[in-house]
């Protein structure tokens, strides 16, 4: 069974940083794509960055220059780093694994269970 454990959220005042990390277990991630997602109230879940077993990021246009996604295959984790946080980053913030190159959720076979950011303005 796979697992996936997010940890980092928090609350941050605008112009701030935080770091993501996505703890797996269960299988070996080195082949696999992994992404983040959010969420905010009310709002659909979204991409925000991807990265591939070579590395290759991508990245929504309204985190790019300030999110930076990273992986560890020898940890099984993945990592998103924050900087110039805004209060539209505001939600909940989702690691999740697929086997195939997408910024659509429904690509994606498992799923962490949450950490929620908060940034006040």
């Amino acid at each position: 069974q796979v697992q996936l454990v997010e940890s980092g959220g928090g609350l941050v005042q605008a112009g701030g940083s935080l770091r993501l990390s996505c703890a797996a277990s269960g299988r070996t991630f080195s082949r696999d794509f992994m992404a983040w997602f959010r969420q905010a109230p009310g709002k659909e879940r979204e991409f925000v960055a991807s990265i591939d077993r070579n590395d290759f990021t991508t990245y929504a246009d309204s985190v790019k220059g300030r999110f930076t996604i990273s992986r560890d295959n020898a940890e099984y984790a993945v990592y998103l780093q924050m900087n110039s946080l805004k209060s539209e980053d505001t939600a909940v913030y989702y690691c999740a694994v697929g086997s195939r190159y997408s910024s659509n959720s429904a690509d994606f076979d498992y799923w962490g269970q949450g950490t929620q950011v908060t940034v006040s303005s």
